[in-house]
């Protein structure tokens, strides 16, 4: 077992100890043979240690893919993702979320968490640099640390020429670019009474459509980028979270990490909130203003000038003013954790979702596995059902005794709270009142679903990873999907 955090430092050669080999027991989701990392020798190896519902992982990646495009066979990258919770320990589902993430290197399930225990892994994400002669040179932990991992890998290379990396064998079941159906990884369905709008999360886009399915307009070239413009010329980035009020659409444009604006009437894309970057301070730090630094939102409601923005990656509630320009943290002190307070004085980790009642909101806070209100009057934030990041499960039942794990999507109507329990596969109704969590049968399995929203009678929700848009009659508990640019 590997043991202690090297730092950033690179060890010095000679003092590095030897890595062991990757555990047979890892089964390689998008490859036709093991991958091991004896083969790699004379060349550095990149092994990064990461989970598909951990936004930090998700941003290192991101940090990463650019690293290769600017030091292409530089090195040799590898991803292990270890399971949190139980449905992550398959196969299809790891590479689910290997495809999520555009991931063209070896993907290793740890299902059985050896590999996180051999190396002495403490958190998502963990990158680990091993140097040409299979030492470990460092081991950085967190995200935000791409120009460091650049540093180490240009200072691994100076000291002795590697080797070009060997070719890596071709990926099965259609590989972790397998994303090119109409839809890709949805991560949100907002209904009007006549219209849908579709987050068409790996495709970069937002469609606006009919009922029916029909593509009426598209916004977002369908590429990663960040740019304004109008309708198609403008540049989205892992799209989430949407809210409308009146002509106007606001996108939570997490992989941007800014909050972007639609006017429908113009098909005009601008962006309100956010420096295009993610944010490591809290935004009373930076001054306040719209155009200061926020970290992957993936969830916005609105209410006339005033948007409430879920900023995941700061396990945060932020209120902005867009006519007076302001924005404050009304909810949760950074840390990510499920701690009751008021306003700074709470916790929160990775809200996913929001959905607004009066005078209130109410938090699909994922990381926590838990359901959270917060009231506007005196910024009291409270759990209504669930339990801590590390007490996952699968149970009906009043507030703290109910069990939820990653529930991303949430949904008013009169009263009756809707949620999208993720890593369960569910859908569940809950009662604001009593904090009584039931789940709600349906007539089709899900697949993670994630946004939804109420309208014309009807459920509308993501189910990312069936890539499809399901129409739910709650009434009768049937779901009907809904064709989109089919």
């Amino acid at each position: 077992m590997i043991a202690g955090d090297i730092g950033f430092d690179v060890a010095r050669r000679g003092s590095r100890p030897l890595v062991p080999e990757f555990p047979g027991s890892l089964h390689w989701v998008n490859r036709g043979e093991r991958v091991r990392l004896g083969d790699s020798r004379g060349q550095i190896v990149l092994v990064v240690f990461w989970n598909g519902a951990s936004t930090s992982s998700v941003n290192l990646l991101g940090e990463l893919r650019q690293l290769e495009k600017r030091h292409p066979d530089a090195f040799v990258p590898v991803c292990v993702h270890t399971p949190r919770y139980a449905s992550q320990r398959s196969d299809a589902t790891v590479l689910k979320a290997a495809q999520r993430q555009r991931l063209r290197m070896p993907v290793a399930n740890d299902h059985d968490g050896a590999a996180w225990k051999q190396f002495g892994i403490g958190a998502w994400p963990t990158t680990l640099l091993v140097d040409v002669d299979g030492a470990l040179a460092a081991r950085l932990v967190g995200e935000g640390r791409g120009q460091e991992i650049e540093d180490a890998i240009i200072q691994l290379r100076d000291e002795q020429p590697v080797q070009t990396p060997a070719t890596v064998s071709a990926p099965r079941n259609g590989g972790p670019m397998d994303v090119d159906g109409p839809l890709a990884f949805p991560a949100h369905a907002l209904a009007t009474e006549t219209r849908l709008f579709v987050s068409d999360t790996a495709h970069h886009r937002i469609l606006e459509c009919s009922h029916d399915g029909r593509v009426l307009r598209q916004f977002g070239s369908g590429t990663p980028g960040n740019w304004d413009g109008q309708l198609a010329a403008c540049g989205l980035q892992s799209p989430q979270g949407l809210a409308i009020e009146r002509n106007v659409l606001y996108v939570a444009d997490a992989g941007n990490h800014c909050v972007r604006r639609i006017r429908l009437d113009t098909g005009d894309v601008e962006t309100v909130l956010g420096a295009g970057r993610a944010a490591y301070t809290n935004v009373e730090a930076q001054g306040g203003g719209l155009r200061v630094a926020i970290h992957s939102p993936h969830a916005v409601v609105s209410d006339g000038d005033v948007i409430y923005v879920a900023a995941t990656g700061q396990n945060q509630i932020l209120r902005a003013d867009l006519r007076h320009q302001q924005v404050a943290t009304i909810a949760g002190d950074g840390r990510s954790e499920v701690r009751d307070g008021i306003g700074g004085q709470s916790s929160l980790s990775q809200p996913m979702g929001l959905a607004s009642m009066p005078g209130q909101l109410l938090v699909a806070d994922a990381g926590g596995n838990a359901i959270r209100r917060l009231r506007f009057a005196d910024l009291a934030l409270t759990t209504l059902a669930g339990s801590s990041p590390w007490e996952p499960g699968n149970r009906d039942g009043a507030g703290r005794e109910a069990r939820l794990a990653y529930p991303c999507g949430v949904a008013i109507v009169d009263n009756r709270v809707y949620l999208a329990d993720t890593m369960n596969d569910r859908l569940c109704l809950l009662d604001p009142f009593s904090s009584q969590l039931a789940t709600l049968e349906l007539d089709r399995a899900l697949h993670e679903p994630q946004g939804m929203s109420f309208a014309a009678g009807s459920l509308w929700l993501a189910d990312r990873n069936d890539h499809a848009i399901l129409r739910i009659d709650p009434e009768r508990h049937t779901c009907e999907r809904v064709p989109v640019d089919e």
